[in-house]
């Protein structure tokens, strides 16, 4: 065991959410540290999609339309300063998103002239036009044109080389406990000894209910499971973001092209399964016919943190002073995740928070 170390902020987890948050803290100057259970960005950020939008957008509440717009008007410029400070670039594009499902296009045009967005209706020349690879059945599709995406691997290591001038970084560390003490958090005990801390950020994902149970109230955050397979193809065959039932496309810049997701409740198994690529294989050839002359690459598995209506948990840990969450994204943490991470430097620093943080409180009602 080491001696007690100490900082000011203490992050937990060195996910994109985690990443995030001590960039922006690190920014207004506080002393921080990041410790993580294994690798920075292993996790269910380096096994998502990378797709800057929540899938099927409409169907969401407004506090996650709410972080997912503020964060897609910073993601460019993020991803530019990221590529011009560490020369890792995140392959942040606007390839657009096309949507086969057709049972609800008068809902999403609505929210599109609500939240004034770019949602058009593609007839199915124009579907062919756009995708001529694409076999489907399908009379109509919405486009969503603006919809960009990101290399989610490339982001974290970016993430992470950017901050690693301005923040102490324990990797390999897994938090057994938090040091709550008198209504206040006096910092945490890890696998190597105590690290003191005014202020601790949970930002440990699926496995934040975990934690925070040890100390009293839990929020309603738990593990769901998905796959994803990778195929290697050419670049141009597949050129934009396809959704259909739940499924989704994704061509890279090098011609790689991803399908996921499944949502499995396996709790913290995170195996992959013969049935699940079975199952994206046919889903992916399908669609699009192409694919069965590219070979599967890789077949992988990672841990969502599910939540109540996809609502995150942003905030102040009732009873603990100085004790913070930012866990809860499920499917939209990497859209979510600037607005996320600036909000909770906003409210742990007494700042004019960017939206309005009542919707993300753990005591939050979530439908």
């Amino acid at each position: 065991m080491t001696d007690s170390q100490g900082t000011d902020i203490l992050v937990i987890g060195g996910g994109v959410i985690g990443l995030m948050t001590a960039r922006e803290l690190a920014a207004a100057g506080a002393e921080v540290t990041l410790v993580e259970m294994g690798g920075t960005g292993q996790q269910a950020s380096w096994a998502g999609g990378g797709i800057l939008s929540p899938l099927y957008p409409w169907r969401f509440a407004g506090a996650v339309t709410a972080l997912a717009t503020w964060s897609q008007h910073t993601y460019p410029a993020l991803c530019t300063e990221l590529f011009e400070t560490t020369g890792i670039d995140p392959e942040y594009s606007t390839s657009g998103l096309m949507i086969l499902d057709a049972e609800d296009h008068a809902d999403a045009l609505a929210w599109a002239a609500a939240e004034q967005r770019a949602v058009i209706t593609l007839s199915r020349s124009r579907i062919s036009e756009k995708e001529p690879g694409l076999h489907t059945d399908v009379r109509e599709a919405l486009w969503l044109e603006e919809i960009g995406q990101v290399r989610n691997p490339r982001l974290t290591k970016a993430l992470r080389a950017a901050i690693e001038p301005k923040v102490s970084i324990r990797e390999q560390e897994e938090v057994l406990e938090l040091r709550v003490q008198d209504g206040q958090v006096r910092g945490v005990r890890t696998v190597s000894g105590d690290i003191d801390a005014r202020r601790v950020v949970v930002c440990t994902g699926a496995w934040t209910a975990e934690l925070l149970a040890k100390i009293g109230r839990k929020p309603d955050i738990h593990p769901v499971r998905g796959q994803m397979i990778l195929f290697y193809a050419k670049p141009g065959q597949i050129r934009h973001l396809t959704l259909f039932r739940e499924r989704y496309v994704i061509p890279r810049r090098d011609g790689r092209v991803l399908i996921g997701s499944t949502l499995e409740d396996a709790g913290f198994e995170k195996r992959t399964t013969a049935e699940a690529k079975e199952e994206l294989y046919r889903i992916a050839t399908d669609m699009f016919p192409l694919l069965k002359r590219s070979p599967i690459e890789d077949h992988w598995a990672g841990l969502r943190p599910g939540s109540p209506s996809g609502i995150p948990y942003i905030g102040p840990y009732p009873g603990a002073e100085g004790l913070y969450v930012n866990a809860g994204h499920f499917r939209n943490g990497l859209v979510t995740g600037p607005a996320s991470a600036r909000l909770l430097a906003d409210l742990l620093l007494g700042r004019d928070p960017i939206l309005p943080p009542a919707a993300y409180a753990l005591d939050a009602a979530r439908g």
